[in-house]
Order: C-alpha cells, then sequence, then structure tokens
C-alpha cells in the first residue's frame, strides 16, 4: 500500500492550501462574526473548479475522483469550516446526486452550472421530526398525472445552501406511496416554496442554513430524480459519500488546531519558558497529531475504496465517527492550550472548537455511524 498521493492530487491539494491561507483566512473571521455568507470566496473557489472536482468534464468539470473533493475540503477546514461544509454540501449533498441519478437531460441543466459554481444545489433530507430516521419522512408528493406535475407539501429543516443568492435546486426526498419515497428535484424560487430566516447557530456561522416548507408546491414529473421508489436508497448511498468527505473537513479542522496550537507553544511563554517546553503541552500536541494522521488515513482508505468501486459504507462510518470525534478532541486541547485567548471569538482555535461539535452530528450521528459499523460486522 502507498499512502502517499499523486502528483496530481499533491499539486491540487497544495493549491487549496494555499487558496484557503491567501483568499478564505483574511475573511473568515468577519464573516463568522457577521453571519454573512462569503460569496466573494466562492465565486473564487469556482473559477479555481473547486465545484467541479469530482463532476465529468463534459458538464463543465474537472473530472476529478472523489479523494481530490476530500483533499480541497480538508484544506479548506483548515482554516474555515463555513467554507468547507458549504464546497462538501454543494459537492457531495448537491452535485453529485443529480450526477449518479439524473437523466441525460437533468445532466444537461443543471450539472454545468452546479460544477462551475455560478449555482449551488441543496440536499433536502432532514425535517423537524426526522433526522437520524431517514425513513420517517413525512413530506409529501402526489403525481398529478393529468397535468404531469408533482404536488409537494411538507417541510425541511437544517439545509445547507438553501437559501443563498446563487441557490439553484433542492433535491427533496419525499413519500410518493404508502411504502415509497423519492427524490424530486425543486427549483428555487418555485411558487408555495418558502425558504426560511436563517438559523442562529453555533458554528458554521458563514454557511447558508434554513428550513424550508412546501405548500402545493408544483414541479414537472421529469424532475423525478431516479427510479420512483428508489429515493431511500440514493440518500443512504449520498451518505455514504458525504461521509467521506465530512471525515476530511473534520481532518482540516483538526489540523488547524494542530497548526495554531504548534505556533503559540512556541511563542506563548510561561515561567521563564516557552510552553511548548512544558510535557503536560508536548503530550496535548502529541495526541492532535496522532488523532489528525490516524483520521487522515482512514478518510484515504474510504475514498480510495469509492473511487475504485469496492463497497465502501463500513470504512467511511470508521472515517466520519473517527474524524468528527479527533476535532472534538483537538478543539478542546487547542482552546486549553490558548488558555483564555483560546476563549476569545478574534483567534481561529475559538472557530474550531465552536465548529467541531455539528461534526459529531450531521450527516449521521456518532450513535448512527456505531450502528453501521455493528449491522455490516453481522450484528
Amino acid at each position: 500500500m502507498d499512502f502517499k498521493l499523486s502528483e496530481e492530487h499533491e499539486a491540487l491539494r497544495r493549491t487549496v492550501q494555499e487558496f484557503a491561507r491567501e483568499v478564505v483566512a483574511p475573511v473568515a473571521a468577519e464573516h463568522y462574526e457577521q453571519h454573512t455568507f462569503p460569496y466573494e470566496v466562492v465565486r473564487q473557489m469556482g473559477k479555481l473548479g473547486l465545484f467541479g472536482l469530482p463532476i465529468p468534464a463534459e458538464y463543465g468539470g474537472m473530472g476529478g475522483d472523489y479523494l481530490a473533493l476530500c483533499l480541497a475540503v480538508e484544506e479548506l477546514a483548515r482554516v474555515d469550516s463555513s467554507v468547507a461544509i458549504t464546497l462538501e454540501a454543494a459537492v457531495s449533498l448537491g452535485a453529485m446526486p443529480i450526477w449518479r441519478y439524473g437523466t441525460p437531460e437533468q445532466h444537461e441543466a443543471w450539472l454545468p452550472r452546479l460544477a462551475s459554481g455560478e449555482a449551488l444545489a441543496a440536499f433536502g433530507l432532514t425535517e423537524p421530526g426526522s433526522g437520524s430516521d431517514a425513513g420517517a419522512l413525512s413530506t409529501r408528493a402526489v403525481l398529478d398525472e393529468a397535468a404531469g406535475e408533482w404536488v409537494i407539501n411538507g417541510g425541511k429543516a437544517f439545509i445547507t445552501n438553501s437559501g443563498t443568492e446563487i441557490t439553484a435546486l433542492v433535491a427533496v426526498t419525499a413519500r410518493t406511496g404508502p411504502q415509497e419515497i423519492s427524490t424530486i428535484v425543486v427549483p428555487a424560487g418555485a411558487t408555495g416554496l418558502r425558504v426560511g430566516p436563517g438559523y442562529s447557530k453555533v458554528g458554521w456561522c458563514a454557511s447558508d442554513t434554513h428550513e424550508l416548507s412546501f405548500s402545493d408546491v408544483r414541479v414537472p414529473a421529469a424532475n423525478l430524480l431516479g427510479q420512483r421508489g428508489r429515493g431511500l436508497a440514493q440518500v443512504l448511498r449520498t451518505l455514504d459519500e458525504g461521509r467521506v468527505a465530512i471525515a476530511a473537513l473534520g481532518v482540516g479542522l483538526s489540523q488547524g488546531c494542530l497548526d495554531e496550537s504548534l505556533r503559540y507553544a512556541r511563542q506563548r511563554r510561561a515561567f521563564g519558558r516557552s510552553i511548548g517546553d512544558f510535557q503536560a503541552i508536548q503530550f496535548k500536541i502529541a495526541d492532535m497529531e496522532l488523532r489528525t494522521h490516524t483520521a487522515r488515513l482512514a478518510y484515504h482508505d474510504a475514498a480510495l475504496r469509492l473511487g475504485s468501486g469496492g463497497e465502501f459504507k463500513r470504512q467511511a462510518a470508521i472515517a466520519k465517527l473517527y474524524a468528527s470525534e479527533a476535532a472534538v478532541a483537538s478543539a478542546r486541547d487547542a482552546t486549553q492550550i490558548f488558555g483564555g485567548y483560546g476563549f476569545m471569538n478574534e483567534t481561529p482555535v475559538a472557530r474550531h472548537w465552536r465548529d467541531a461539535k455539528i461534526l459529531e452530528i450531521g450527516e449521521g450521528t456518532s450513535e448512527v455511524q456505531r450502528m453501521i459499523i455493528a449491522r455490516d460486522l453481522g450484528l
């Protein structure tokens, strides 16, 4: 096994690392504090090709693999998780279902704009009354055969990228029969679609997140994504893929905590010495490196299995579980190393601390990941 990145992947990683340092980092604190969406950063990410990394070149993408997307997400998360989750959700939850399950007509209609970053797609799964239980949906879609339209009623909660000025669509999961769940593409601005106010969140403060409600929303019957009744299977596959990218985000956050802690430990002095001379600090930083390195290996393994067409469900759950818990632990340790300064929002570790917890919840809680792993082991 060779864990060294290819020349192409390493070049991409360095490019995104430089972009994150020079473009994202200088404005991250301002957007975070003001709870504003970083449109200019997103536009530049589009020009860099990040939104099209795993999309075929024929639709304006880069024709890369899923590992390429994960590397970009990791490097962005080292400085700002809000920007990282914007990319992750737009591609793995938004564009990839269109690519994997869409018709040629849907590909032509949506993918070029999504791959260029000119438009964002959202994934409408979670509801106010159903989170981890993905099959317990109350949103319903009835086919009006005479009009050739789906009529959708219900609501969704915590939907990323659903209310920006460049949001183009939401892929909505809904009950289309007594024991049937399907996915339907709803264009932004559809009559009857209401986008609620942005949430006041603990973290990811520069990420766009809204509640959605559907009141007799009508869309063409051709907006069905994939086969009718296969919506739950599509959701589960999409979440499996998304967990690999979320693991990469957790690794990036953990690496960011390590970067900041190393810098601070060398410059901060106490009792006449750099605090990095004290074993208590050294051990915390060593543990950060241990967690970050191990989590990175886990998501690389899952991403490569995904890219080769092999089974990766268990590996995705392992990577997501370990990386998210590693991120929380590293953020806690980094805050402790920074002391009082770590509790001030002006420091990057304070943002990392606030951003870390959601990684143990979103796209499958830690408890759900353990369920997946146990079931895959035959229990």
